[in-house]
Order: structure tokens, then C-alpha cells, then sequence
């Protein structure tokens, strides 16, 4: 064969599975099979684990989940006549619960072999290791006349010699089926990696993520396709569904001298095994793809767009209609409206005032505003009088003593109470609005402000609420969040001129001490030997600490940053560690 130039024509399927939804996952899979047809795509490809979702978590102890997936593999393969198609599934192995992720390769109907992916992270979202086996065994395809090295999501970004061991095998195209989650300013540090890798490695490189939300995690696709010049031949959309196909050209003038079997005899300790799974399809007959260049996204646009997604997944995943919410008439409780209406529509999301003694005019008619702005349903439901009844039945406990926190959190209690009431009678899901300093810093009512089912602003610091509603405000073109919302002085409006910062330090101060300790891991020290004031960040590592009991008992959230609280940062509750050596 003539191999001066050999063309493959790639699809690689970015698509929003949910885990353990089989039937669904395998509709949205046979859709896009008869696309790849009509385009005559010669190798088709589907994210890592897509037959089940991911992360399935502990369902993987479930033998009959995994059975199940194992049923419909066995169900899609049958719909892969005339095609060549690679999908991540959970295999089983040899030994008794012995489990692996694993990547199906199906020729013409037939699962003719199984890739099982080595590098499994058990690091922050990560628990591979809790459930899969490790691979041991490398895989080179050809397809088409050219030689395709298949893994999954980790194995790429390995030092343990894999792909080196692939391309060694002769492998000109890397193939990596991944379900990478996001957060801010991922993309762009994998686009690097993926760029640095094919220029230094000289090979295309194929990067098929998943897209979507699954619980507090979201998916961002970002599907990729690079040359060995570290060049982009095509790009998936960010937090959309996909199919991205793109024409890889394999000539002489690559750049990749070929490898002698002596190189091949001495270089690696990895077996691996070579499968060819299509003889060379021709190209004439191939139908025009367009172009697909990469999006440019802002920093505010990334971190609302997967904001939306992350809430229309979860809300839309678990079976609700409707969501409410508490309109307070201050900035985070606007951003949550608008984000919800942006992900399910107007007809969807219903506010609720609950004014008090303490609630400014200003608050009240700014929720009502921002309710016209949106067209969304607005109750008003005032507490005074409930608080009121709340103080006569505990004056006789209380008696003389001073008022503090306690008459504080009753507000924001009632509060949560009206809240879970119309979720409960109506079936709506509640949208608690406390951010991340707040979350951080136990500036939240348990059982309060706190109460509700999916907490969209829970890894959303508060500084980066103001710039993601001064983007949405800009992208509408006009002032969808009213100005006066903005300008307000944060208060929880809980006592009288009650402000945040008589509680906490400015929002720009706590929220660079929160980054620097609860992202990057900073100790005190550091932190004062970088030039923060010792006082400061000693009060707010306080703070943080003992408000773990608080986040233990909150709702889920999207993870937008990089450590997030949850799944991230786990820590022990009854803990008296003073970080110290």
C-alpha cells in the first residue's frame, strides 16, 4: 500500500450521558451512528465509560449494574454493521469482582478487542482506585492504513511510558476517550498539554471528552483534534453536545522517522497488542465536512456557561419541572434566578419575597424588578409575623437575654421553612443562593439559608459573583440584574444596618486568603510571609475550620473551581489540628 498519504475520517461522539440511564445513553448513541454513516466515517468514537455514565461511583459495586452495561454493549454492538467503533464500558475481568475501565473496540458488528485503562486518579474528584483493576496491555489499531494508538483520559498525560510505548509501535494518531471534569481555566491548560504532546511526539493527537452534568460535577467537552504541529484540525463546542469529524491526513513529510525493530525490541516494558480493524475505505467518496475552528471564551462567559449546564442537567436529570427560590433582593439570589432561567426557561423557576423588620425598602422592590425583568412568578410571603410568635413563645425561656445570632438565624430559618414548604407541596426543588466565601466561612444558616436541594453559587466565590452578573448584564445589553442590586452594601439583613464586613473582611481580602488556602493549599505562614495581615487570615482559617460540620450538611453544588468543598476537600469533622509542625 501506498503509504505517502493516508487519509482517516474521525467522528468523535461528545455527548451528555447520565449514569445508569442505559436505554437513554443508547438512543443518543444509535443517533449519532446514523450521522457517522451518512458522512462515511471510518472510525467512530464515543467518551470514556459512555455505555453507563460516569462517575457511576459505587453502583460499581452493584453486579447487576454492571451486567447491565455489559447488555447493552452487546445491544449497540449490533448496531454497528459496516463501521468501526471505539466506546468506553465497564468490563469485567478474570478474576471474581475484578472490574476495569475499558474501552470497547467493534469492527463491522463484532467486539473484535478491549482496551483497559492503566492510570487510574485517586486524586480530588477521583476514586478510581476504589473500583477498577489497572491495565496492562497497550493497544495500537489500524484503520484505514494508519496506525492508531487508543487510551483513556489519565493514560495520556502518564510518565509512565504508554504512549511513548504506542508511538514506538508505530502509532501516528493518539486516541484518548476521556470524561475529564471542569474547572476554570481547564480547557486552556489541556489544550496546551494536548498541543505540546503532538508537536513533541509528532503525532496527531484526538482528544474525545464527555459533555455535561452528572451531580456536582460538569463535563465540558471541548473535543479536540491536533496535528503533529501541534495545529487544531478541528474543535468540539464547550458545554454543548457534539459530533466533531474531522479528515486526518497521514503523509511522509509527518516529521516521524519510522522505527527500527531493534528500537521496537529495546523500549519498552509494555506489551502491546496491534489490531487491524478496517482494510484502507477510500476518500472520494466522502461526503464535505466544514471546518471546525476552537471558540474563543471569556473567563466569565466559561464559568456561567458550565454554570447553566451543571443546573439544567441536574434539575432535568432528576425528574423536576420547577425550581424555587428565595428572592432577597440582593446580588447572589439574582444570580441564581438568572441562572436558572437561563437553564430551564422563565416558566420554570418561581421566587419568593420573604420580607422582615429588617428588610429595606430597596431590597423588596428590587426583587420585585428583577422578577419583571425575568417574567419569572414572584410570592411574597413577609415573616414578620411569624417571628414575632417565635420571640413571644421563646421570651419565656429567653427572658432578659441579649439578643444575637439566635433571633438572626430564626429569620433565615422561617425563611427556609416557607421555602421547603412550596417545594414540598408543589414538587418544585429548592435553589438555596449562599456563595463559596460564605459557604467557607460558615456565614450561612444550617437549616436556614442554607436549606434546599442543588446549591448552583456553592464553589462561586463571592468577588466572582459580581463579575459573572456584570457579564450576564453585558451580554443583555441592559442592566437584566438592576444597578441598584449591584451597588447595594452586602447585608443579610438579618438585624439593623447589619453589614457583612461587621462579620467578615472585605470580599476582595477573604476571598484571595479562602483561594490561597482552600485552593492552593497555603499554610498560615505562607500566607503572612506573602504579605497578607497575620490577624486576617488567622480569623478567616478559624472560620473555615470549624464550619466544616456546616458543609458536611449542605446540598450538593457545581464544582467550578479547582478545589472545591465536597468531593474535593474532605476533612474530618471532630478534628484539633492547629496546622501547625
Amino acid at each position: 500500500m501506498d503509504t505517502s498519504s493516508r487519509r482517516l475520517r474521525l467522528g468523535m461522539v461528545q455527548l451528555d450521558v447520565t449514569v445508569g440511564d442505559f436505554a437513554g445513553n443508547h438512543r443518543k448513541m444509535q443517533r449519532v451512528l446514523r450521522e457517522a454513516r451518512r458522512l462515511n466515517v471510518d472510525l467512530v468514537t464515543f467518551p470514556e465509560l459512555a455505555i453507563c455514565g460516569y462517575p457511576p461511583e459505587d453502583l460499581l459495586l452493584n453486579p447487576r449494574f454492571i451486567y447491565k452495561n455489559l447488555r447493552y454493549l452487546v445491544k449497540f454492538i449490533q448496531n454497528t454493521v459496516n463501521m468501526n467503533v471505539v466506546t468506553g464500558f465497564v468490563d469485567y475481568g478474570e478474576e471474581e469482582d475484578e472490574i476495569y475501565n475499558a474501552a470497547a473496540i467493534i469492527y463491522c458488528g463484532r467486539h473484535i478487542g478491549t482496551y483497559r485503562k492503566i492510570i487510574l486518579p485517586n486524586y480530588g474528584v477521583f476514586d478510581e482506585k476504589r473500583y477498577f483493576t489497572r491495565g496492562d496491555e497497550c493497544t495500537v489499531l489500524e484503520v484505514c492504513g494508519v496506525k492508531v494508538g487508543l487510551n483513556i483520559c489519565e493514560d495520556i498525560w502518564s510518565e509512565e511510558g504508554l504512549v511513548e510505548a504506542q508511538i514506538r509501535e508505530g502509532a501516528e494518531v493518539l486516541l484518548n476517550i476521556s470524561a475529564s471534569p471542569y474547572h476554570y481555566g481547564k480547557s486552556k491548560e489541556r489544550l496546551a498539554q494536548l498541543f505540546e504532546l503532538a508537536r513533541k511526539k509528532k503525532v496527531v493527537v484526538a482528544y474525545n471528552n464527555m459533555v455535561g452534568g452528572q451531580d456536582e460535577l460538569v463535563f465540558d467537552g471541548n473535543s479536540v483534534v491536533v496535528d503533529q504541529r501541534g495545529k487544531i484540525i478541528a474543535c468540539g463546542k464547550q458545554f454543548s453536545e457534539d459530533f466533531v469529524v474531522a479528515d486526518i491526513v497521514i503523509d511522509a513529510a509527518s516529521g516521524r522517522r519510522a522505527q527500527s525493530k531493534k528500537d521496537l525490541a529495546k523500549s519498552s516494558d509494555w506489551f502491546v497488542q496491534s489490531i487491524g480493524v478496517a482494510p484502507f475505505s477510500g476518500y472520494a467518496d466522502k461526503p464535505h465536512i466544514d471546518a471546525r475552528p476552537m471558540q474563543e471564551y471569556s473567563h466569565e462567559a466559561e464559568i456561567y456557561d458550565a454554570l447553566v449546564l451543571g443546573t439544567r442537567d441536574y434539575i432535568e436529570k432528576n425528574g423536576f419541572k420547577k425550581v424555587v427560590l428565595g428572592l432577597s433582593g440582593g446580588i447572589d439570589s439574582a444570580l441564581v434566578a438568572v441562572i436558572a432561567v437561563d437553564a430551564l426557561g422563565k416558566n420554570s423557576v418561581v421566587g419568593v419575597s420573604m420580607p422582615s423588620r429588617y428588610s429595606s425598602e430597596s431590597s423588596v422592590t428590587d426583587a420585585v424588578l428583577l422578577a419583571k425583568n425575568l417574567d419569572i412568578k414572584l410570592i411574597s410571603l413577609p415573616i414578620e409575623p411569624l417571628f414575632q410568635t417565635y420571640l413571644d413563645a421563646l421570651s419565656v425561656v429567653f427572658g432578659d437575654a441579649k439578643t444575637d445570632t439566635t433571633e438572626e438565624n430564626i429569620q433565615a430559618r422561617i425563611r427556609g421553612n416557607f421555602v421547603m414548604a412550596l417545594s414540598n407541596k408543589y414538587g418544585w426543588l429548592a435553589l438555596p443562593t449562599g456563595n463559596k466565601s460564605e459557604m467557607a466561612t460558615g456565614y450561612a444558616t444550617l437549616y436556614g439559608d442554607m436549606a434546599g436541594g442543588f446549591a448552583i453559587l456553592k464553589d462561586v466565590p463571592k468577588t466572582l459573583v459580581y463579575k459573572l452578573v456584570a457579564y450576564r448584564n453585558s451580554k443583555a445589553g441592559y442592566d437584566l440584574v438592576p444597578q441598584s442590586v449591584i451597588d447595594k452594601p452586602p447585608s443579610a439583613e438579618l438585624r439593623a444596618n447589619q453589614r457583612d464586613t461587621d462579620s467578615l473582611p472585605p470580599y476582595e481580602i477573604l476571598d484571595a486568603i479562602l483561594k490561597a488556602y482552600v485552593e492552593d493549599g497555603q499554610s498560615a505562614i505562607g500566607m503572612i510571609e506573602a504579605g497578607m495581615d497575620e490577624n486576617t487570615v488567622r480569623q478567616v482559617i478559624r472560620l473555615v475550620d470549624k464550619s466544616e460540620y456546616k458543609r458536611r450538611q449542605a446540598p450538593p453544588g457545581i464544582k467550578i473551581t479547582t478545589h472545591a468543598f465536597g468531593r474535593d476537600r474532605r476533612l474530618p469533622i471532630t478534628n484539633k489540628y492547629d496546622g501547625k509542625i
